[in-house]
């Protein structure tokens, strides 16, 4: 039998660690604490004595053998060891070993194994203690024995990093395939079934295809997700460094459609009206406990109007003439917040959508859509629970203190934009009225025209702003590639859409300035910049409304009551959509809890803490209402080609570029001055010629200009 050598000199078998293996050689010569040794591929070289792994043996006999000799003995020792090694067993050796020695030498191991190991036994425990770096640490000449707490860890850590490299060695080729196919260099080849039989070995194994879909999905919510950083630039790494590359690859792959629209994903906002299931039965109860409230009845006739498709209709109103030639105007606004659920798994998921979102190809409601569109929806001719503002306005439009009230209301008619302003439009060219819906109201909505032109007045004379910007119809034709962008123009309803607009907007302030006076803390919407004097007005004109734009800062979402300058307001409390923006809800909640008990649901306190994460939630949402109707429009661009001359005005201009807007599409481009007539400033008609359209980058550009008379 074998034995160990204590100190190793020419003629021994030794091993050593090199690039974390163990490695077999052959002293042939020694001498100063060094050593020279011959490998088994018949090298040589040369290391520190102190490098020698602490079991050393077998000593050769006599003479050194020959060079072929020594090779064929240091194979077959390895051989040997090798197969010992590999049948060590290591995880049951690191259970007896536990609680009885926090660290031993490889011998100490070999004989728990079997009495009196020769070396080759203690060289292979040694070896597969080497290899087992999750139960043990080599600390020369012992091994520390980790404890059950530390090996749990450790073997995670190390399935994690084993997990890594499959995914990065599998995952940076086929995201370079997607690349291709994305830019259309190839199709896709097959994809392997569920249990990764077939297809195309350019695919990963099915569980790194999952890794991978789970990265992409997480890298294109957050682009800065710092939990994958690391990862994604090793799989990203020579792929082209553009924006939301993340979307390119999952629609190369075909996990989602072209044209997805990633911003739901940035803003944590689930589409379609499946996100609410889970809380049918708390939906149902707030359903059975808002019907059994006891409110009085308000038996006014009240109407609506609204756009044709509107289906959640929150606001209503009732308009009388005052003796003095004023208006006495009576609100009607949807009320979920009689019975809502505030601080319920309901409620949160709510306050994290934040508002509804309307989009080309489809709305998304704030509310689960059975009580937005339904049950508290003010639908002509069927009972609803209302939450109502009163407010008298004199002749010149300024309004006097509000009355505010809880009641049931069943409204006289939901009429459309379209319609009312078709009456409007005959009473004002003395014409036969129409024979649409809104004329049996042709009385009523003549003084809601009186009632707005004298409040916009109003508003005016206190330094606001108006902009008349109409906005041109995005419509949709196919799906997936083969969508077809349409761009319209709006439906010209100026004085019906005004009309309410105005109802609104005091209603607001209405209800700020009774809060001010009771004490009772609401969320305002303030924009406290101080502007000229000479903005206050009406603006049409594209160069005019971008330079009164500029002195505006935006408007943001505080506790404290400041003005609200565009608006021309002391204050401005937003209350009038409470099934489409959460800062509605809560200011009628806060209201109608005030009411009924004299006291705030909410302190000062409490609703700046909810602002926290409303604000959030209202940016996000935020970014897909702005960003999403324009990646529509620059898609519609690309579709219509380059060659076409879009009629524009220049709206600003300086040394290096000019803006241009194009209002009958609503959107205004950057081109470099040099394009433009020298003599072009603010207010010059032009036509632009459009190329190098990429909706995805957002990327638009100016290839030509030209003066409009030219």
């Amino acid at each position: 039998m074998s034995s160990c050598v204590q100190y190793p000199g020419t003629g021994c078998i030794v091993e050593f660690l090199e690039g974390n293996a163990v490695h077999l050689a052959l002293v042939i010569e020694d001498g100063g604490g060094k050593v020279r040794l011959l490998l088994p591929n018949r090298r040589e070289t040369r290391l520190t004595a102190s490098r020698l792994l602490p079991w050393a043996g077998p000593q050769l006999s006599g003479p050194l053998p020959g060079r072929e000799e020594a090779v064929r003995l240091l194979e077959d020792c390895r051989k040997r060891r090798e197969e010992l090694a590999a049948a060590v067993p290591v995880h049951e050796l690191w259970e007896m070993a536990q609680g009885e020695v926090n660290e031993a030498p490889a011998r100490w191991f070999a004989e728990l194994s079997g009495s009196d190991p020769d070396v080759d036994s203690i060289a292979a425990h040694g070896r597969a203690l080497l290899a087992c770096k999750s139960h043990f640490r080599f600390q020369p000449p012992v091994f520390q024995i980790f404890d059950a707490e530390t090996v749990e860890k450790r073997q995670n850590e190390q399935r994690e990093r084993e997990d890594r490299e499959a995914l990065t060695v599998g995952g940076a080729s086929f995201f370079r395939l997607l690349w291709d196919v994305a830019c259309k260099k190839r199709s896709l080849p097959p994809a392997p079934d569920a249990d990764g039989n077939g297809g195309s070995a350019e695919w990963p194994a099915p569980d790194v295809a999952r890794r991978l879909e789970h990265l992409l999905f997480a890298c294109m919510a957050d682009p800065d997700n710092q939990e994958y950083d690391s990862l994604w630039r090793m799989l990203s790494k020579g792929l082209p460094d553009v924006p939301h590359l993340p979307v390119q690859l999952l629609m190369a792959w075909g996990i989602v459609p072209p044209h997805y629209n990633f911003w739901f994903d940035r803003a944590g906002y689930k589409a379609g009206d499946d996100w609410w299931h889970r809380w049918n039965d708390e939906v149902r109860d707030l359903i059975a406990r808002s019907r059994d409230v006891p409110l009085p009845a308000c038996d006014l006739p009240f109407i609506s109007i609204d756009s044709a498709s509107t289906r959640d209709v929150d606001d209503a109103f009732h308009l009388e003439a005052a003796p003095d030639g004023g208006f006495l105007l009576t609100l009607a606004l949807a009320y979920p917040a009689l019975c809502w659920p505030f601080g319920s798994p309901l409620d949160k998921t709510v306050l994290r959508r934040g508002t509804s979102i309307y989009l080309p190809e489809g709305d998304c409601h704030m509310l689960p859509e059975h009580l937005g569109t339904d049950v508290f929806s003010l639908r002509a001719g069927e009972e609803r629970p209302a939450f109502c503002v009163r407010v008298a306005v004199d002749a010149d439009g300024n309004a006097a203190p509000c009355e505010l009230f809880t009641a049931r209301v069943r409204l006289a008619a939901n009429l459309t934009y379209r319609d009312t302003q078709a009456v409007l439009d005959a009473r004002r060219d003395h014409a036969p009225l129409p024979d649409n819906p809104a004329a049996p109201f042709a009385e009523t909505l003549c003084l809601a025209h009186a009632f707005e032109r004298a409040r916009q007045a109003a508003r005016i004379r206190n330094g606001a702003v108006v902009m008349d910007r109409p906005e041109p119809v995005i419509r949709l034709e196919g799906e997936g590639a083969q969508t077809v962008v349409h761009l319209e123009a709006g439906e010209a309803c100026p004085d019906s859409q005004a009309a309410v607009a105005e109802m609104m907007i005091l209603a607001s302030a209405a209800v700020a300035d009774w809060a001010a006076r009771e004490g009772l803390p609401l969320l305002h919407r303030t924009q406290d910049v101080a502007l000229p004097r000479e903005y206050a007005g009406v603006w049409t004109r594209p160069e005019d409304m971008t330079r009164v734009m500029r002195a505006l800062a935006p408007s943001s979402l505080e506790v404290q009551a400041r003005p609200h300058a565009a608006l021309g307001l002391p204050r401005y409390a937003p209350v009038t959509s409470p099934l489409r923006r959460y800062p509605d809800l809560i200011n009628e909640a806060q209201i109608a809890h005030w009411l009924a008990h004299g006291s705030p649901r909410w302190d000062a306190a409490a609703l700046a803490e909810l602002l926290v994460n409303l604000n959030a939630a209202l940016e996000a949402a935020g970014q897909v209402q702005r960003f999403r109707p324009r990646y529509w429009k620059l898609l519609y661009f690309r579709q219509q080609g380059d060659k076409i001359w879009w009629p524009g005005v220049i709206t600003e201009e300086n040394d290096m570029f000019a803006t241009v807007s194009l209002p009958d599409q609503g959107i205004f481009l950057r081109g470099k001055r040099r394009q433009f007539d020298e003599r072009a400033c603010p207010g010059t008609a032009v036509e632009v010629r459009i190329g190098r359209v990429n909706p995805l980058y957002n990327e638009i550009m100016i290839l030509e200009a030209r003066t409009a008379d030219s």
